[in-house]
């Protein structure tokens, strides 16, 4: 007995010690691993994904290509190949299967012995869940007691199905796909729930060695680990024997044979848009969070609208180029072989997202000919007529081209003609005047010769495009839109400094109506109305509206000499068109997280009712008002006259909707601006050079920008998309005024706003220099249309006629000059 007592003493002492050794081992290791609320919150890194307006795929951000799926969304097809192929008893085991470890313990046993084969492991799906928590992937005894523990808390914090879904969207899957909806579009350019059975369990394949499984270089080797995952399947009970045996006689064929091309959607190129999608939402939301949170970005872009874009900007700068002489090939292939040109041209660094341009590269160049290659490995001929100007120019084609030399080329009339990238540069942006939703950004001629966003990056001067915000402060503070104001020489005097603004032509036109110098674009109609409303309330407007964040009180500044992008520029037009109400513009309209919670809305009013589907959303409009609805209305009818009569008309000749707009030139014509409104959309263009450089003649706003503009803007509305009319405030009335005088008149003139309280016949007279604002139509002749141009006698009186009526007199024209800025 006292034996038999010892034995079990010894026993009970031998297993309370093996308890305690592991209790201690547990112990040890168990210190530094995650809590239960750090596994429960455990996200592997998904790719987000950026749509447009209409749902189409346009970009994606990640490090890793993985797509976040949730678990139900899952066929059980492809849970059940992974399940049979990694771990058939995962809904049983608490996280580690000590069957599994026996029979792979057996197994490697008998494998040692017979001095071969293939040792098997024992890792369960959670146990390679647990994989990420640990710092190193080495088969260390103290990794695998680490991950042991760590499957057994996280089987206690997650559940089974929880713990799958981890799995499956984060497994490695080969060919840069993580988890099994990248792999699914990879490998077959399919969504999941359209995997077949035999596709599905080669994905149920890969994940025990991804790289040795290849679909086409290890065709046979893949396809006989995908029959064993059938195999599995059938004898787990998830398949029948027809569906294994017909799944396994099907051939593996995937995206990476060339003849299969995929089934769904892929991004588009990246582009400017995408690439400001991608800048802002990084300084918003933090690069962790965009390039591995499983986003869903609804971007504000409509794809119809972005090609227009796009289309008007490009044709306009090659136009303008037209003469320019052949600046060389983009690049050289040294060395070039003949047999294997389409691979080299492949590697070349170049544009390739100009529609309708091709890279070629020239395999031999003769005087009247030559043979190009192309990416696809196709040759064709350019001749010396294909190469037009640049080869009249040369007198033949092996002046201008050499073997090896890569260059762009497109066909025209069915043969192949030469293409050149212009320098100059110029950007686009169009927007919604209600929310500032961006429906169209183009940042250059090409993204891929420029990632540069001109739109948004780019700081000029907007020259005359800045004037519509001296004339708002004016009309803001009262002034009628039939204010004289007069034209003539203007001398600024600033510490001894003295500045002579100028109109373009170089000539004065005496007193003429607000209307006429923003139609015309007066520059010193424009500095005498600054004058009078006083530069430090123009710089208040022109930080309310966005275009200056400081903008100091100088008179230049008037004339557009500061520096903004066209991006706030345009914004800042919107509210003209909107009523006065602030515009914020966006790229994003709304950011899910990979559950499908809103994190991010931009549009942010209060819409109540909009639940109901028998009505129509009615959100309310809660901007801030920047301007006066009257001085926004009074503003876009002078605009009006731009594009009807002034430095804008020729472009919108015969436009069927109503639209408005302002140009701008800076000195010498370095920077080209055009601005415009209609009821629904604001749009503007810049051009220039991106180091500032006189354009030359006939370079002005209205020649360079404003056909871009209207060719887009007719795009815009084409098909029977009508803007509908400008809103007319409650406390605005209509007189009709002669265009060139600003006298009211019963019929024959231009319908002009006016505040209610106003009158008509009340015309004050700006005309600076020690000069008075005079409530007077009979101090002096005012212009007509058959001789406004020049300043009428005693144009610079300081004594009103007897009867002139109130007066107020003005500061004269001094003060500080400022950078000479935009004067056109």
């Amino acid at each position: 007995m006292r034996l038999i007592a010892g034995i079990f003493s010894l026993g009970a002492l031998i297993v309370i010690a093996a308890i305690g050794g592991v209790g201690l081992v547990v112990w040890m290791y168990d210190r530094d691993l995650p809590s239960h609320d750090s596994l429960a919150a455990y996200a592997p890194a998904t790719l987000s994904r950026v749509y447009s307006g209409e749902g189409e795929l346009i970009a994606e951000f990640a490090r890793e290509r993985r797509i976040f799926t949730p678990i139900d969304e899952i066929p059980d097809l492809v849970k059940q190949a992974f399940i049979s192929a990694e771990d058939k008893n995962f809904y049983s085991h608490p996280g580690v299967d000590v069957t599994g470890v026996a029979r792979a313990m057996v197994a490697n046993l008998q494998a040692l012995r017979s001095g071969g084969g293939r040792l098997q492991g024992a890792s369960t799906i959670t146990q390679q869940v647990m994989k990420n928590f640990l710092l190193s992937s080495d088969y260390s005894v103290e990794r695998k007691i680490k991950e042991a523990i760590l499957s057994i808390r996280i089987e206690q914090a997650l559940s089974k199905d929880q713990i799958l879904e981890l799995y499956l969207n984060e497994i490695f899957l080969g060919q840069n796909a993580y988890g099994v909806a990248a792999a699914a579009q990879r490998y077959f350019g399919k969504t999941l729930e359209d995997l077949s059975l035999a596709e599905a369990a080669y994905l149920a394949a890969l994940p025990k060695a991804p790289s040795d499984l290849h679909p086409v270089r290890q065709r046979d080797r893949a396809e006989g680990r995908r029959n064993y995952v059938l195999r599995e399947m059938f004898e787990n009970g998830r398949i029948d024997e027809a569906a294994m045996r017909a799944a396994q006689a099907e051939p593996l064929r995937t995206t990476l044979d060339e003849a299969l091309s995929p089934q769904v959607a892929r991004p588009s190129r990246p582009d400017h848009f995408t690439e400001e999608v991608r800048r802002r939402l990084t300084a918003q939301i933090g690069e962790e969070a965009l390039f591995g949170g499983g986003l869903t970005v609804r971007a504000t872009i409509d794809p119809r609208l972005q090609e227009a874009a796009a289309e008007a900007l490009r044709a306009r700068l090659l136009d303008w180029e037209s003469s320019a002489p052949w600046r060389g090939p983009v690049a050289r292939v040294e060395a070039l072989d003949p047999a294997r040109f389409a691979e080299a041209l492949r590697e070349v660094e170049a544009a390739r997202d100009i529609p309708g341009w091709r890279l070629a590269v020239a395999l031999d160049v003769g005087a009247r000919a030559a043979r190009l290659g192309f990416e696809d490995g196709a040759e064709g001929e350019l001749a010396l007529a294909g190469a037009g100007r640049f080869g009249r120019a040369a007198g033949a084609l092996d002046r201008i081209l050499a073997p090896g030399d890569v260059v762009h080329v497109a066909l025209e009339g069915g043969v192949w003609a030469l293409r050149q990238s212009p320098e100059l540069q110029g950007a686009f942006v169009a927007m919604e005047v209600a929310t500032g939703r961006v429906l169209a950004l183009q940042g250059g001629f090409s993204y891929e010769n420029s990632v540069f966003n001109r739109a948004t990056q780019a700081l000029r001067q907007p020259g005359s495009a800045f004037k519509p915000f001296v004339y708002a402060a004016a009309l803001d503070m009262g002034y009628p839109p039939n204010t004289t104001v007069l034209d003539a020489p203007v001398v600024v005097d600033s510490g001894g400094e003295t500045w002579k603004p100028k109109n373009s032509s170089g000539r004065f036109y005496g007193p003429a109506p607000m209307r006429l110098g923003l139609e015309l674009s007066r520059n010193l109609m424009t500095v005498r109305l600054a004058q009078a409303v006083g530069m430090e309330t123009v710089a208040d407007y022109a930080r309310d509206f966005g275009v200056y964040r400081h903008m100091p009180p100088l008179l230049s500044y008037a004339l557009g000499a500061g520096e903004t992008t066209l991006y706030d520029l345009t914004a800042a037009y919107a509210m003209f068109a909107n009523g006065g109400r602030r515009v914020t513009p966006t790229l994003v309209d709304r950011v899910q997280d990979r559950r499908g919670v809103t994190i991010y809305r931009h549009d942010a009013r209060a819409c109540p009712g909009c639940d109901d589907p028998s009505r129509p959303p009615a959100p309310r409009a809660e901007a801030e008002q920047v301007v006066d609805p009257v001085t926004a209305r009074q503003i876009v009818s002078m605009l009006e006259g731009v594009t009807s009569r002034g430095t804008a008309a020729a472009p919108f000749a015969g436009v069927a909707f109503p639209v408005a707009g302002k140009t701008g030139t800076t000195n010498d014509a370095k920077d080209v601006w055009f601005v415009a409104v209609t009821p629904k959309i604001a749009a503007g263009c810049f051009i220039g050079m991106d180091e500032p450089t006189p354009l030359g003649r006939g370079a002005f706003g209205g020649t360079l920008c404003a056909p871009v503009v209207a060719q887009f803007l007719r795009a815009a509305h084409a098909d029977g998309r009508d803007p509908g009319a400008f809103d007319r405030p409650d406390m605005a009335f209509v007189q009709q005024i002669d265009r060139f005088s600003g006298r009211p008149v019963d019929a024959g003139g231009i319908a002009e706003i006016f505040r209610v309280g106003q009158s008509p016949w009340d015309m004050p007279m700006i005309a600076g220099d020690g000069g008075l604002a005079i409530a007077a139509t009979d101090l002096f002749p005012l212009a007509t249309e058959e001789n406004f141009e020049g300043a009428p006698p005693g144009a610079l009186a300081e004594t009103p006629a007897p009867g002139a009526g109130p007066q107020r007199r003005l500061p004269a024209i001094s003060g500080d000059l400022g950078a000479p800025g935009g004067l056109y």
